[in-house]
């Protein structure tokens, strides 16, 4: 996703939260105001600082409602009357559960015109705010502000009605950048270049005549290269649940989603990642000083390993295949690290046959460096790269260039999101685990993320650390 439908995304949850509160306050005046007393006296009043209280509990259960009824699901474009229809429906499910407190507890509510009062206002507040925010991010769109760019690929009559669309229709957000009759090496040499460039972002097939084995080719080259997929109904029948469905002149197209990790799911997982950071810095700083120390007394300076041999900074590959600069804890003899790939090393190499290249009783590690390595002392600093975004609390290890420059489509497709600290590989057999079997298994993290994974996967990490491995 665009970080606009991002922004977009998460901001609904504060401001209809505010607006439920705006609806209640409303309430009150509306009820306690002079005016309006002597057409029904009120009995007697609650203190309007007891009741904003109240109200701003509520408020959170109206949310916890709203988000089951569905009104937080990331979408790329909305629609008036869905939104409308959704609001209503929620604040009317909201509504009952206040009624049914109100039956049990009649002290927490001392008036039923307040309640229904406050229902009418909420549901007008809210739809206004949603019709609100689907016209701004309409007008956004006529900007090109979060449009997205599309591929578009297929013929017939099903090609013409959705190009037609989308080039009427721009408060869709799609914009048709490239468009091919058929997935052709032509057409996926100008896809690849028009990528590199960051302007391709879904490609949408629609040819109801192709192959399975044709959009099964087009679905690896889309997962390969991080473009989301999308095809017309009816095009193979699938069972997967990571699917989103939205409809173009009437022509019901289907995004293949590789992961639950986006949307809502990307920013449930980033507040993680920084408040997780944040309190595991302060805990591991007195690990990370005694690192500090025993490097300079062992073997000198530099205290991180941040430098390749010949002084260009130490990178690492991250989500979706980009760059970043990486450190940590030095644990070999200064520029040492080019020898990994010397015939005399390459002997001892512990994953022959894989890209990864692990030394077995490397020489070049410190006195020090074995102990900081046996528990993973070193790599102590990646929480201030998962503070800075590049790295996740939990996730695919991070992979070295050259060897993402050997891997094959599959495994690539661990690429779509960021590398972590720990993560399920790490946590069921660390390097002694098979290369293969660390890709399966940092893949069905992907594709079935929840909080409660990356929960179980953290405490399980201690274990995995004090458990006994080869020495490296």
């Amino acid at each position: 996703m665009k970080k606009a439908e991002l922004i977009f995304g998460a901001i609904l949850l504060p401001v209809d939260y505010l607006l439920l509160i705006a609806a209640g306050c409303t309430a009150y005046v509306l009820r306690f105001q002079t005016s309006l007393t002597p057409l029904r006296p009120a009995l007697y009043e609650i203190p309007f600082r007891h009741y904003l209280l109240m109200v701003a509990i509520t408020a959170l259960l109206w949310v916890g409602i709203f988000a089951l009824s569905g009104l937080y699901h990331m979408r790329a474009t909305r629609r008036v009357v869905e939104e409308v229809r959704r609001v209503f429906l929620a604040c009317s499910t909201a509504i009952l559960v206040i009624i049914i407190l109100f039956f049990f507890e009649r002290d927490l509510f001392s008036s039923r015109f307040i309640i229904l009062a406050a229902y009418v206002f909420s549901v007008a507040y809210i739809t206004i705010g949603r019709v609100g925010m689907v016209y701004l991010q309409r007008h956004l769109f006529h900007r090109g502000v979060g449009v997205r760019n599309v591929v578009l690929i297929g013929e017939g009559h099903t090609t013409k009605l959705i190009s037609n669309e989308l080039a009427n229709s721009r408060s869709l957000g799609l914009h048709v950048k490239l468009q091919f009759d058929a997935f052709s090496d032509e057409a996926q040499e100008k896809i690849l270049s028009y990528h590199a460039h960051q302007m391709i972002d879904e490609l949408i097939f629609t040819d109801l005549t192709a192959s399975k084995e044709t959009i099964q080719e087009m679905y690896e080259f889309c997962d390969e290269n991080h473009i989301v997929f999308k095809y017309a109904a009816a095009l193979f029948d699938t069972q997967s649940t990571n699917v989103a469905i939205q409809p173009i002149a009437g022509i019901p197209v289907i995004e293949v989603k590789r992961t639950r990790l986006d949307g809502w799911g990307r920013i449930v997982k980033r507040g993680f990642d920084i408040v997780s950071s944040l309190i595991f810095i302060v805990l591991t700083s007195p690990l990370m000083l005694f690192a500090a120390v025993s490097i300079l007394i062992d073997s000198g300076r530099p205290i991180f390993f941040s430098r390749l041999d010949d002084g260009s900074p130490l990178r690492r590959v991250g989500q979706n295949g980009k760059p970043f600069f990486y450190f940590k804890f030095r644990t070999m003899k200064p520029n040492t690290d080019s020898m990994r790939y010397a015939d005399t090393l390459q002997q001892q190499n512990m994953r022959e046959g894989s890209p990864l290249v692990k030394i077995e009783n490397d020489p070049r590690v410190t006195r020090i460096g074995r102990v900081l390595r046996r528990f993973s002392i070193d790599e102590l600093p990646e929480f201030f790269l998962v503070l800075r975004g590049h790295m996740s609390i939990v996730g695919p290890r991070p992979h070295l260039p050259e060897e993402v420059a050997q891997y094959k489509k599959h495994h690539r497709r661990v690429l779509y999101m960021k590398p972590g600290i720990t993560g399920m590989a790490q946590v069921s057999g660390r390097s002694d685990l098979n290369f293969e079997d660390e890709v399966r298994l940092d893949t069905f993290y992907m594709e079935n993320w929840a909080l409660w994974l990356d929960l179980v996967i953290l405490l399980k990490t201690p274990l995995a650390l004090l458990k006994s491995r080869r020495a490296l």
